[in-house]
């Protein structure tokens, strides 16, 4: 603290003045700081919060959104490798195909109904998995155009998200050209 001198007509010098307001406004930055701390922890208790709901209030966590991007990664893989619906489904047209033919049927028809209905229903299964990568990868990287703005999306969702529609597009074209025969076609019989 500064020193307190009076001059000769009994008044406070300027450096006695100085230091009295350094000294209150110390005084009320305290006390104003303990009583912002005190209100917020009588609001904290009044709702039964102890201090783990302040990420709640900060906002989406982006849990959801890195889920989806796994789940469409994971769906343009299973496009590409097939999956046990489409062997499945592969399964009973075979079967299907070896009833409808006799033994009397010529050989395209038998080829056709055993093997081709069932490649069909093999590219027809993976363009669906396809399908669906692509329509959830694109939901993902959507996403924060509809959500909270400032909120930037993790660099890994967005690159998992990525992987998913690309791994649904190459999924689909794939889907596309067994299903046309232009891609391992049956062989011709002719």
């Amino acid at each position: 603290m500064g020193t307190k001198t009076v001059d000769e007509t009994g008044v406070k010098t300027d450096e006695e003045k100085v230091d009295e307001a350094a000294e209150a406004k110390a005084a009320e930055g305290t006390a104003s700081t303990e009583g912002t701390e005190d209100a917020a922890a009588e609001q904290d208790a009044a709702e039964g919060d102890t201090g783990a709901g302040t990420a709640a209030a900060e906002g989406p966590t982006g849990v959801g959104q890195g889920a989806g991007a796994v789940v469409s990664a994971g769906l343009g893989v299973v496009s590409l490798t097939g999956s046990w619906v489409g062997t499945v489904a592969s399964a009973r047209e075979s079967l299907i195909g070896q009833l409808e033919t006799s033994t009397s049927s010529n050989v395209a028809t038998m080829i056709e109904k055993g093997y081709g209905d069932a490649w069909h229903a093999t590219a027809l299964w993976g363009g669906l998995f396809a399908l669906f990568a692509l329509v959830v990868g694109v939901v993902v990287l959507a996403r924060p155009a509809f959500g909270a703005p400032g909120r930037p999306q993790a660099p890994w969702i967005k690159s998992v998200a990525w992987a998913g529609v690309a791994l649904g597009v190459i999924g689909l074209l794939l889907a596309v050209l067994k299903y046309t025969d232009v891609l391992l076609g049956l062989p011709s019989t002719g």
